[in-house]
């Protein structure tokens, strides 16, 4: 009896499967590859930049220049502008896994060391991204916790971009002989509060997010709030709390009047705003220019989501000739929110206090024999 009813059931089956097959429904035909995503730094066929109420081109909005491509080129990784959507994404995969490995809780017993330690768990970071030795290496750095860089690398009109600077060799150019210091003017200089950096004092942001040219920090913060009027363009960074106003009508200022992140004047040619920027003051040189430091910006909108944001920096006392970089704003996700600096803010007068006591154990230190290694 099982012996029947399995045959039955077989038969049934058989002649079901046979069934389907005679009235199913032809194949369908293939379906074409899903169209890759547009790339959001260059114009979308068709797209129109759009335009304020009176007739400027539209720049306006929260912007980003958070990225993970630095300002100068690491020649450990790439002697390349512009690497290959493969290399890039390499770059930020290692990127990813090495800023991970430094968010790691530190060993209790080992306690953290120094960044620049080969088995440091920064250490594939710093490798990456050389001047975070510059965040942590120092009493009171900033450990990986507090960094927000940017994951991506910088891609400008289609191409990703493995150094802001767009020199031959993505460094600065040589310095002329009798320049003044690129770096360390501040270091090691404790007799007042006024001979510290602005960032310290919480007057101007460090890294030279606000002041001509406007660079992505590395650390947090990259964030910029553009807001334009017929005779002007306000540029908010809210770190620390700086706003620049770009002037459209008349000239320079004096040469002896000096403001915070310079004298800029502007102008449009076609879709792009042109800003000239002079009169800096000593305390915003750039790579120890300042007194004869120009800085040329030029801000056009080449997509819907995008800002390209060139920079060309000259000074005849400094370097031969103009050089300088490139990159895209893009949208920031949120609005820009106060930057209360001075809440809490200890750092100024322990580093004073700190100068202070050094002094005084130096003074009273028996004076050394004469002679006496």
């Amino acid at each position: 009896m099982r012996r029947v009813l399995v045959l039955a059931l077989g038969t049934a089956l058989s002649t079901a499967a046979l069934s389907v097959t005679a009235y199913a429904a032809p194949p369908a035909k293939a379906e074409k590859p899903a169209a890759a995503p547009a790339d959001p730094t260059v114009p979308p066929p068709g797209w129109t930049m759009p335009k304020t109420a009176f007739g400027q081109p539209d720049i306006s909005g929260y912007w980003s220049n958070a990225t993970m491509t630095p300002l100068t080129r690491n020649p450990k990784l790439t002697d390349k502008l512009v690497v290959s959507p493969a290399e890039a994404q390499g770059l930020e995969k290692a990127f990813a896994e090495a800023l991970a490995e430094a968010d790691r809780p530190t060993d209790q017993k080992k306690g953290p060391g120094n960044v620049t330690d080969k088995d440091s768990a920064e250490a594939k970071l710093v490798k990456i991204r050389p001047d975070f030795a510059a965040a942590g290496g120092d009493v009171g750095g900033y450990n990986t916790f507090w960094i927000d860089p940017g994951a991506h690398m910088m891609r400008v009109n289609g191409e990703y971009r493995s150094s802001i600077l767009t020199t031959a060799n993505g460094l600065p150019p040589a310095r002329k002989p009798g320049a003044a210091p690129a770096s360390g003017r501040y270091r090691d200089v404790y007799d007042s509060y006024e001979n510290r950096a602005l960032g310290e004092r919480c007057i101007m942001g460090f890294g030279r997010n606000s002041t001509p040219p406007m660079l992505s920090n590395g650390y947090y913060n990259n964030d910029y709030y553009i807001i334009q009027t017929p005779d002007a363009v306000a540029i908010q960074v809210e770190l620390i709390h700086d706003t620049r106003i770009i002037r459209l009508k008349g000239g320079h200022a004096p040469p002896n009047v000096r403001p915070y992140m310079g004298d800029s004047i502007g102008h449009w040619e076609g879709p792009t705003l042109v800003v000239e920027t002079t009169n800096f003051p000593e305390s915003d040189a750039f790579m120890g220019s300042w007194k004869n430091l120009k800085v040329t910006e030029r801000f056009t909108r080449v997509s819907p989501t995008r800002v390209n944001y060139q920079f060309t920096v000259e000074d005849p006392d400094t370097w031969d000739k103009p050089w300088g970089g490139e990159y895209d704003f893009a949208p920031l996700k949120g609005i820009v929110y106060e930057y209360a600096c001075h809440e809490g803010n200890y750092a100024l007068p322990a580093i004073l206090a700190g100068a202070r006591r050094a002094e005084k154990e130096a003074a009273a230190a028996p004076a050394a024999k004469p002679g006496a290694d």
